[in-house]
């Protein structure tokens, strides 16, 4: 099993109501779960957000705390709701109604990864896969609502920023006629997860940067967003998709050789979208 079910790194100071979460970037692969799977190491991975966490984990220097995942998400997928458990994986679940994300494999605890490739050969028992939500997702979500709660009690709202990347291929298809590819995606759920003022703040921090950003397609934010996103009470969940090229090698799963760069730019980022959430900037807006 996973050793810790996150990791937690809080600023010195807490000086913003943005939270920076990585619920895809868990890399702890215990060889108990190597043995059990039919895929060799490098598969396994080929759905992790790798170093993903590398690129938002100054955060706490900007005063924002930043929470990442400790099991992989080919164990246990933490962008997931409890209940989307898998019956062509989990033995003893009900076939109820259509879920896409289950019907291709991807519920709670995966039944495969990139490529459609099966982590498993046979049927996970159901006991197990209530070990792993009790283990591993229940304890995410309750300190990452806790994290939101604290948020909301010192600055009178809570920004979520779902920090994930996505293959270079991922936008093939929505990249025909486009002057620039994109190389991020912001999901706001079309708008429902949070305020179009700190949506517009955000997109507008990664363009300064010299980033290609649109919104929704082909990710418009999954269970994370939709859970925690609640404008109306003045909390906010925004999902950002970074294209993997920008900074890795995919096939490799290691950074490639514009990583250091990429990342110091990630820094200026991350100090942008801090800013958001601070009480100088809510004054001086207003």
């Amino acid at each position: 099993m996973p050793k810790v079910a996150y990791d937690l790194i809080l600023p010195e100071h807490r000086t913003t109501s943005v939270v920076f979460a990585s619920p895809h970037s868990g890399r702890d692969y215990p060889r108990t779960f190597l043995r059990r799977t039919v895929l060799d190491a490098k598969s396994i991975r080929t759905s992790e957000d790798a170093f993903v966490d590398h690129l938002f984990d100054c955060a706490p220097e900007f005063g924002a705390p930043f929470l990442r995942a400790g099991a992989p998400r080919a164990f246990v997928d933490l962008n997931r709701g409890a209940e989307e458990l898998d019956p062509a994986l989990i033995e003893g679940v009900p076939r109820i109604g259509h879920n896409p994300r289950i019907a291709s494999g991807l519920g709670v605890i995966p039944r495969v990864v990139a490529n459609g490739k099966a982590i498993y050969r046979g049927k996970l028992p159901l006991k197990e896969a209530q070990r792993r939500l009790d283990t591993y997702w229940r304890p995410y979500h309750r300190i990452l609502q806790h994290q939101l709660n604290e948020a909301h009690a010192l600055f009178g709202e809570a920004i979520l920023v779902d920090c994930h990347s996505m293959p270079h291929e991922a936008l093939d298809t929505i990249t025909r006629g486009l002057r620039q590819r994109p190389e991020v995606v912001i999901g706001d759920r079309f708008g429902a997860s949070a305020s179009g003022q700190v949506v517009e703040r955000i997109e507008a921090a990664l363009g300064a940067a010299g980033l290609t950003v649109v919104r929704n397609a082909p990710f418009a934010g999954a269970y994370i967003t939709q859970t925690y996103g609640r404008p109306a009470r003045r909390q906010h969940a925004i999902q950002i998709e970074i294209d993997r090229s920008l900074y890795m090698n995919e096939q490799m799963i290691r950074p490639n050789g514009n990583f250091n760069a990429f990342r110091k730019m990630m820094r200026g980022i991350v100090a942008e979208i801090s800013a958001i959430g601070s009480r100088e900037d809510r004054l001086a807006a207003e």
